[in-house]
């Protein structure tokens, strides 16, 4: 088992640079598949999701070439054929090869997707586009069935704009007969960093980024090379260490639009930001105020930096809260947080953070991606050496977190036992 072991206390500065969306990257690499022709992807993290995705596409007979930061994807030869739960349960986003296949040859069936345990994550809202679209769907020891004669265009509506739901039906529906048309469509930048790939192809995909998409179907689409925009969450994260332990700590490679609802926050509570076109230098203030925040759909705050934006507020004078409402599951960090001495209390789908707290260094578990890296932010800001476990989690969503943060000046090591 792999612990990561972090001496708290130390100033970090220098540069970091942020790597290539896992949310977007996860998207893209099964989107590829819809190309009758090779397909280059640059700027794709090296994490152990895009690794899983790999697997994925080599089970199905896709040729995959790894390159520094790219991959080339030559989907000639695949094979569509169950996809079994040894594969698709490694992670969330397996899900997005059931839009590409059910897109590009009329039916799927794979096993149920995995993830972390955040919350109730169905993926109703992707059958009942599919259904909308066309195809029939049947549930059959613990794996979809999803079937169409003929996928034709239709208007789809979505309750709650979901990312995935709206990239699903976008992957199945830029072959099919017609127009679609998604309304209440989520507007986060990976789905228009996924619309780009596919327009690049030879989609004809309009209002990616706004609450109305429209796919003109087309009959084939052809390889293309594009790039992975830069993360946004792991920027966010690293803005937030910049915050609670910077000196002009500087994060390149990012696109400041995209963490406008962090920064903002920050600005608020009276953390000094230097922005940039492409990047942002953070230092550690004083006499940090309390803020409050709420989750939402972009462009609100993301429910993927609520959890490590939660530490930061326990260095912050008075009383913040948090309003969680996308998952109801987001939270399980906090008791391990209570562990290191913070002052938290939870009710419902909201925390109040009292500070500011020193937090004492302590044996702690990271419960899913998020929480992992709010418990590394807790170990650099800890009196002591904190040992954080379940660290594959994290390694799922930030390439080389540990060589990153090492080269700043954090004394933070990975080990076996």
């Amino acid at each position: 088992m792999k612990i990561l072991e972090i001496e708290g206390g130390n100033t970090l500065s220098g540069t970091v640079r942020v790597s290539g969306s896992k949310n977007s990257a996860v998207a893209l690499i099964p989107a590829a598949i819809l190309s009758d022709e090779e397909v280059t992807i640059c700027n794709v993290p090296e994490i152990t999701d895009t690794k899983a995705l790999y697997e994925i596409l080599k089970y199905l007979g896709a040729d995959v070439t790894k390159n520094s930061e790219s991959i080339v994807i030559e989907p000639s030869h695949i094979e569509n054929k169950e996809i079994p739960a040894r594969l698709s349960k490694k992670l969330r986003a397996s899900y997005y090869f059931m839009g590409a296949l059910l897109g590009k040859y009329g039916s799927v069936k794979m096993c149920f997707p995995g993830g972390c345990s955040i919350g109730a994550r169905p993926i109703n809202l992707h059958l009942k586009g599919f259904e909308a679209l066309g195809a029939t769907i049947k549930e059959e020891d613990n794996c979809y069935i999803v079937e169409a004669k003929e996928l034709c265009g239709a208007n789809i509506y979505l309750d709650f704009a979901s990312v995935g739901a709206t990239i699903n039906i976008m992957l199945a529906a830029v072959k099919a007969k017609g127009t679609t048309v998604i309304d209440n469509a989520a507007k986060e930048p990976e789905i228009v960093n996924v619309a780009t790939l596919l327009n690049n192809m030879g989609a004809k995909i309009t209002g990616a980024g706004t609450s109305t998409i429209k796919i003109r179907g087309v009959s084939s689409l052809k390889g293309c090379f594009h790039e992975v925009i830069p993360d946004r969450i792991e920027a966010g994260t690293y803005i937030i260490i910049g915050a609670c332990c910077g000196d002009h700590l500087k994060i390149e490679n990012i696109i400041p639009e995209h963490v406008e609802s962090l920064t903002s926050k920050l600005q608020e509570a009276g953390v000094k930001l230097e922005i940039g076109t492409d990047s942002m230098i953070v230092t550690r203030a004083d006499h940090l105020k309390a803020i409050q925040v709420k989750t939402q759909t972009y462009p609100g705050f993301p429910t993927d930096l609520q959890q490590p934006l939660s530490v930061f507020l326990t260095q912050c004078q008075g009383k913040s809260k948090i309003e969680e409402t996308i998952y109801e599951n987001r939270f399980m960090h906090v008791p391990y947080l209570h562990q290191m001495g913070a002052d938290i209390r939870t009710k419902n789908q909201t925390v109040t953070i009292i500070g500011p707290t020193q937090l004492i260094a302590d044996e702690v578990v990271a419960t899913d991606l998020r929480a992992g890296a709010a418990l590394i932010i807790a170990g650099l800001i800890a009196r002591g050496k904190t040992q954080i476990t379940s660290v594959e989690h994290i390694l799922r969503g930030y390439e080389q977190i540990i060589e990153k943060l090492t080269s700043i000046g954090a004394n933070i090591k990975e080990r076996e036992i």
